[in-house]
């Protein structure tokens, strides 16, 4: 199966970031916001889930949610996960199938972290889940301009460059 027929079965649509997306779980309870963080605008869902998909040289860039995301590989290439954390420190996460080459299958990444992801295999694609507790809102979504991210992150431009859109 290619990423065409993945899309079309799927009926993903583009995400703003990169890539293409469906969401296919919202859960109906609801957490409320005096429960949440602290600022936080209106309730959330307990747990919300997509299929994210990335063809090729697609990128989804830089940017972060104030909930944890916990990532799922389901099949095609290796996804390279770029984290930035709140103290600066980058790393490169591998998630697919080759757990011995040290990727996961799943991971997790925390609440406030910058993200990016690509394929690695920039001939092929990547199909992987995403789980956001408390749901995902896009009122909890950033993403800076490239030169905004470099500004926080002057150590790590060339990454930030690879991994925006503008």
């Amino acid at each position: 199966m290619n990423s065409r027929e993945i899309i079309k079965i799927l009926n993903l649509t583009a995400h703003p970031e990169g890539g293409y997306y469906k969401e296919n779980y919202r859960s109906e309870g609801l957490i409320k916001a005096n429960n949440l963080w602290e600022g936080a605008e209106g309730n959330r869902n307990y747990s919300t889930g997509i299929y994210f998909l990335l063809e090729k040289k697609q990128f989804s860039a830089f940017h972060k949610i104030k909930q944890d995301e916990m990532w799922h590989y389901y099949m095609g290439s290796t996804l390279l996960l770029h984290t930035i954390d709140k103290n600066g420190n980058y790393k490169i996460i591998k998630i697919g199938k080759n757990l011995n080459k040290g990727e996961f299958l799943q991971y997790v990444v925390p609440a406030n972290t910058w993200f990016a992801s690509e394929v690695m295999d920039k001939d092929d694609f990547v199909l992987c889940g995403c789980t956001v507790s408390p749901g995902f809102d896009f009122k909890d979504f950033q993403m800076p301009s490239r030169e905004e991210l470099i500004n926080l992150y002057p150590k790590h431009t060339k990454a930030i460059n690879s991994l925006t859109h503008h």
